[in-house]
């Protein structure tokens, strides 16, 4: 085996967070590269792996790993909970095709703040998507190459010292370069049992030879082993363990589980087994083992009713994502399945987030009305609304009453996403058959009140995340987030986006909880100043680390949006457009960080990257941001025209982009923007500025906007209102005065866009003076800090105080 994998894996985990896979065939070698890759690395090594009877347990090669038991049903929460214990350590996972899919698709999300280290075998039987995700997120793909020739030949003769070089050479030749497959065939050799013939697999037929000459009890326990597919307890393995041990087959872990050396060999002994013994081993094993791992055991066995009872004695002990794994299990067994088990199975597989396979173990009862209804929400939750609607529309209306309150709340939403118009009608007849509706068909109902504005549709929504049904309450306070902040409503937005998050964090609901607070801190940056002290906590800055500290961690796509756009922003507005271009550059697709991309674009001067408008520009107030922002690309340009003006926009953007259009009224429209977010107000009074005929006017609104920009440290808009001065011929010194050699507000504008990397003549663009100026102010820092570099001053001067505890800090249990 050559060494370049291993220089390379160690090389991309030293830099720092990093997902390294090593992949090859059975026995190339990857468990030993793994283990040596792990101790040459630095740090503590958090060893776990797959294992093959066990591969449908939820996180149990991660559990393994951080030997701590892990919340399965939501994937981010999982990674965060892996984070919080590996922290600068190495997360090392062998075996990942014997992994469950929850560990597979976490390791992208892990490999952001993480070290990790896996080995899969290949062919492997993971999801194509989620082995596609893995390759996407893997910052070394590595291929474990096959031993040289003089690599190999030096195997051979350690393993068995007594071949001649005709046998070594042969060895070497059948062997292709798999170190099994030398150790296999040396022994082969030197016992004098050559192969028959090159047609046949070299590696098993060597194995298999090997093998034989063990004594029965030992070929038994190495068998268990393969069928186990996990380390096992002596007991469980009979008399043969200790000759296991002698013939250095297995290995003890601390603990005293034996664990085979080559998983490989252990597999090759279960298959050599015939169909019976291998029945009967199983339901020897079955015995043995606790009823999660037994049921299993029992359907490899061939008893699929006794499977089945076990695996339902063991879901009613277990919780969450393994009692969905559990149920889920016993409804797919060839025997005659209960409805009710898969009513549970699907109820619960909805809990833990597999809408999918919640409506696929519906699908056999096509008759049952509960079950249509269950499968007509496990489709919509899948984002299949069509579909959703198909499934729900044989339910009369005769059925129980839940089953049609279920149905018609199927029915609306499906309707409401793909017909907004005719889901008003709908719900006018939804809510006259249902009186005292449930709380689906409530949260339904403000839904399309929502969607509608209908008057009201806030405190609807506001009654419905007050739902028992957590599913229903946490749905129905996202869409009242969205809704107000769609409505330009942010202080209502990010007050209830806080208290839902508390709510999600109490029942350990990780992924709404961060989706959640990421929308409050949208709503604080894009609001800006003035914000109710009850939610500002400590200000823009505090916005902007708590963001910050949010896109570090493992979240939800739209959790990641909207922190990394609410972060993003206020950088750009602070002039640190260098940074916010590459935060952006790695958030999800969505309309929140698509419009800061843009704006961010246009304030660093280059127009005609923020003009056009591509993708989804969202609804309401994001929309109306969207367009305002190609208006001004437009205006910068000098392209004539006035494009269309999005509806349903809530009135400051409707004011001020047909203030735009009429030429007219721009500073009126600032006025409508003043309670909503700041920085569009003062855009605002800038474009009154530079578009007003009368002198005197468009000078004042340049001033208005310069003090607020300045209030708000919106450094670049402040530059904009500046150089809209000058426009006008008006030349001020802004600098602050000096007093007891301290920096002045200027002069630590400028050192921050010298720390961001910013040139003279960029950083005097984006303030709005000349490059002298800020040469000036550069030397005057220097000055005053006794710095000899322009660098070293924005050193001294931005060096970090103590901070105070994230008001979001996760706690040691990732929770």
């Amino acid at each position: 085996m050559t060494d370049e994998p291993e220089v390379a894996a160690r090389t991309a985990l030293r830099q720092g967070p990093a997902l390294v896979v090593l992949t090859g065939p059975p026995g190339c070698g990857r468990s030993t590269l793994l283990r040596r890759i792990a101790a040459a690395v630095p740090g503590p090594a958090h060893l776990g792996g797959g294992l093959a009877m066990l591969a449908d347990v939820p996180a149990l090669a991660l559990s393994r790993a951080v030997r701590a038991r892990l919340p399965a049903d939501d994937v981010a929460l999982l990674a965060e909970a892996v984070r919080s214990r590996v922290r600068g350590g190495l997360l090392v996972i062998d075996d990942l095709h014997h992994a469950d899919p929850a560990t597979v698709a976490a390791l992208p999300h892990l490999a952001r703040t993480c070290r990790v280290l896996v080995a899969v075998r290949t062919p492997h039987r993971l999801p194509a998507d989620l082995a596609a995700a893995l390759r996407a997120a893997a910052t070394a793909w590595l291929p474990v190459p096959p031993l040289t020739g003089a690599a190999a030949l030096a195997l051979a003769r350690q393993t068995a010292g007594g071949l001649d070089d005709l046998a070594a050479a042969a060895v070497v030749a059948r062997a292709g370069g798999n170190p099994l497959a030398v150790i296999a065939l040396a022994r082969q050799a030197a016992a004098g049992r050559a192969p028959i013939g090159e047609d046949i697999d070299q590696v098993a037929y060597a194995i298999a030879t090997a093998l034989a000459d063990l004594p029965r009890p030992a070929r038994t326990a190495l068998a268990a082993l393969g069928l186990l597919g996990r380390p096992a307890e002596p007991v469980l393995l009979g008399t043969g363990a200790a000759d296991l041990l002698a013939a250095g087959l297995v290995t003890a872990e601390p603990g005293g589980f034996l664990l085979p050396v080559s998983a490989y060999v252990a597999e090759t002994a279960a298959g050599l087994l015939d169909p019976g013994a291998r029945a009967d081993l199983h339901a020897r094993l079955a015995e043995l083992t606790p009823p999660a791992e037994a049921a299993r055991h029992l359907a490899a066995a061939g008893d699929a009713g006794g499977a089945y009872r076990t695996a339902l004695a063991a879901a009613d002990r277990a919780t969450g994502a393994e009692r969905a794994a559990l149920l889920l299990f016993a409804a797919g067994l060839p025997t005659t399945v209960d409805p009710r088990v898969r009513l549970a199975a699907a109820d619960a597989a909805l809990a833990a987030g597999r809408a999918a396979d919640a409506a696929d173990v519906l699908a056999p009862l096509p008759t049952l009305l509960e079950a249509a209804v269950l499968r007509g929400e496990a489709l919509l939750q899948a984002g299949d609304p069509a579909a959703a609607r198909d499934a729900v529309r044989p339910v009369p209306d005769t059925a129980a009453g839940s089953v049609v309150a279920a149905r018609d709340r199927v029915l609306l939403l499906s309707t409401l996403a793909g017909e907004p118009g005719s889901a008003l009608e709908l719900a006018d007849k939804i809510a006259a058959r249902h009186p005292a509706p449930s709380d689906g068909i409530v949260a339904a109902l403000a839904a399309v009140r929502a969607a509608h504005r209908l008057p009201g549709w806030d405190t609807a929504l506001t009654a419905a995340a007050g739902a028992t049904d957590p599913l229903i309450a946490r749905w129905a306070a996202w869409q009242l987030v969205e809704h107000l902040t769609a409505e330009g409503r942010l202080v209502d937005a990010a007050t209830a986006a806080l208290h839902a998050a508390a709510t999600a964090a109490d029942a350990l609901a990780y992924g709404w909880q961060t989706r959640f607070l990421a929308a409050a801190d949208w709503a604080l940056a894009l609001h800006g100043p003035d914000f109710p002290a009850a939610l500002s906590w400590d200000g823009t800055d505090g916005v902007l680390r708590r963001a910050a500290n949010l896109t570090d961690r493992a979240l939800p796509d739209q959790a990641r949006a909207y922190a990394t756009a609410a972060t993003a922003l206020i950088e750009a507005d602070t002039g640190l457009l260098a940074a916010a271009r590459t935060r952006l550059g790695a958030a999800p697709a969505h309309p929140a960080a698509a419009w800061v991309a843009r704006e961010a674009a246009w304030l660093d001067g280059q127009p005609d990257r923020a003009v056009h408008t591509t993708g989804d520009t969202g609804r309401g107030l994001l929309a109306g941001l969207h367009a305002i922002t190609a208006r001004w690309a437009a205006y910068d340009l000098g392209e004539p025209g006035s494009p269309a003006i999005p509806v349903d926009l809530p009135a400051p953007a409707r004011r001020t982009l047909t203030a735009w259009a009429v030429g007219a009224g721009l500073d009126t429209a600032a006025d409508a923007w003043q309670p909503v977010a700041r920085r569009e107000q003062i855009r605002c009074l800038i474009a009154a500025g530079l578009t007003g005929a009368d002198r005197d006017p468009a000078v004042a609104a340049l001033l208005r906007a310069e003090q607020l920009a300045d209030d708000a440290g919106l450094t670049v808009l402040a530059g904009r209102a500046r150089r809209g001065l000058r426009r006008h011929q008006i030349q001020r010194d802004t600098r602050s005065p000096r007093s007891d050699g301290r920096l002045t507000r200027r002069e630590l504008d400028v050192l921050h866009l010298v720390a961001a990397g910013e040139p003279t003549r960029r950083i005097a663009g984006q303030l709005g003076i000349s490059a002298e100026t800020v040469d000036t102010h550069i030397r005057a820092s220097m000055r005053k800090l006794g710095a000899r570099t322009r660098t070293e001053a924005a050193a001294l001067a931005l060096a970090p105080t103590p901070a105070r505890a994230e008001p979001f800090e996760t706690p040691e249990d990732g929770r």
